[in-house]
């Protein structure tokens, strides 16, 4: 394996907890204007699989890489950084290949991963003692999304975990009830089932709010509130629906971003919602190749997000918010208005798609992120203060 430094990062670790205390970053890459974001790549790790997600392990410097090896097995690895290095420190294995993950639904102090298979388990690790805390199957196929709330933040209600599968069900499970999922979302008996591509939470500002959003094979973008166990908005994106994210959980939702294939994603409004026209959005489809794997936002900022695309470029969004959010329309009822967008910087970063990408909480500017190129990246984005 591979690995391969591009610029130099000096990290300081808690003798206690291993996070990072301080990270420095230096470039002689040119700038294009004095308060231009820079999206540089800081660590490039070749490994001999497939990657398909990448978390940061809670008040550490640790990450976990979920992939499949070419024999169809499934691995967790644990990597730490530590003076400019990652260092991978412990591996778990098992038979079927792994797909998704997150620390959502734990605790900072218990920092335990779900994460959802190829053959529609769900299980949640206890990653220091490489064991099984928590497992089901009742997806019948390939557990596509997952998300996790509820474990680190205080008044958002239970610790929740959804699931979006391939058999065209959206579950959500509480870990502290094993079995059966505390919901279910799927299509009416005589429908076609579709397969689910992403989910999240939003909306979770209290002890009862609570929504999950799913997307679908066939452009169909759904709102569940779990509160009324309703359907409460959808609409059709027109492609398949890759990634979509609320700009925070643990807020009234306040807008969300959705990406697709063919090089489009949609950011939504979502103070206002018309009884017919539903949520003002906004369309992006300027010269990005190909799909849009994934968007994520900022946690220091939720109105800067990176989009990753199907030609290994990454790029820094802006979402500019219009003098007046809402407006009453000619039967008198209140429709909102969408924003603009404006592209901070771009960057290729791969020769293959980039499928997954996660910002550090803890360290504004600092990711992670996989590509089909069997390649871990750490990156390092500058100047996102000044924008």
């Amino acid at each position: 394996m591979a690995t391969h430094h591009v610029l130099s990062i000096k990290v300081r670790r808690s003798n206690l907890d291993n996070s990072l205390d301080s990270v420095a970053f230096s470039s002689t890459y040119p700038m294009e204007d004095q308060d231009t974001p820079q999206i540089i790549t800081h660590i490039e790790h070749n490994l001999d699989h497939s990657l398909f997600d990448c978390k940061w392990v809670p008040c550490s410097a640790k990450f976990v890489v979920i992939g499949s090896l070419p024999k169809g097995s499934g691995t967790i690895e644990i990597f730490e950084i530590s003076s400019g290095e990652i260092k991978n420190i412990k591996v778990i294995e098992r038979p079927n290949s792994f797909k998704c993950g997150t620390f959502g639904a734990s605790s900072d102090v218990e920092r335990r991963l779900a994460t959802g298979d190829f053959k529609g388990t769900l299980e949640i690790w206890d990653l220091e003692k490489s064991s099984q805390v928590y497992i089901t199957k009742e997806h019948t196929d390939i557990i596509n999304s997952i998300d996790g709330m509820g474990g680190s933040t205080v008044n958002c209600g239970a610790p929740e975990i959804v699931t979006g599968s391939r058999d065209g069900t959206v579950k959500v499970w509480d870990p502290r009830q094993r079995g059966k999922p505390v919901a279910n979302m799927q299509a009416a008996r005589g429908e076609t089932r579709r397969d689910c591509w992403c989910v999240c939470f939003g909306n979770s500002f209290n002890d009862a709010e609570r929504i999950v959003l799913a997307g679908y094979d066939n452009g169909d973008l759904k709102m569940f509130d779990l509160r009324t166990m309703s359907l409460r908005w959808e609409c059709n994106l027109k492609n398949g629906v890759c990634s979509a994210e609320f700009d925070r959980k643990d807020i009234p939702m306040n807008k969300l971003v959705a990406t697709t294939l063919e090089g489009k994603f949609h950011v939504f409004d979502l103070r206002t919602q018309n009884p017919t026209k539903g949520f003002a959005q906004v369309l992006d489809n300027s010269a990005q190749s190909g799909t849009i794997w994934v968007a994520r936002h900022l946690p220091q900022n939720r109105d800067i997000f990176v989009t990753c695309a199907g030609n290994g470029q990454v790029t820094l969004w802006k979402y500019e918010y219009p003098e007046q959010r809402c407006h009453v329309d000619g039967s008198g009822a209140a429709c909102g208005v969408a924003g603009k967008l404006r592209r901070l910087q771009r960057m290729l970063i791969s020769t293959q798609p980039v499928n997954a990408w996660e910002w550090n909480r803890d360290h504004a500017g600092l990711a992670l992120a996989t590509a089909y190129d069997q390649h871990l990246r750490v990156v390092v984005t500058t100047k996102l203060n000044l924008q």
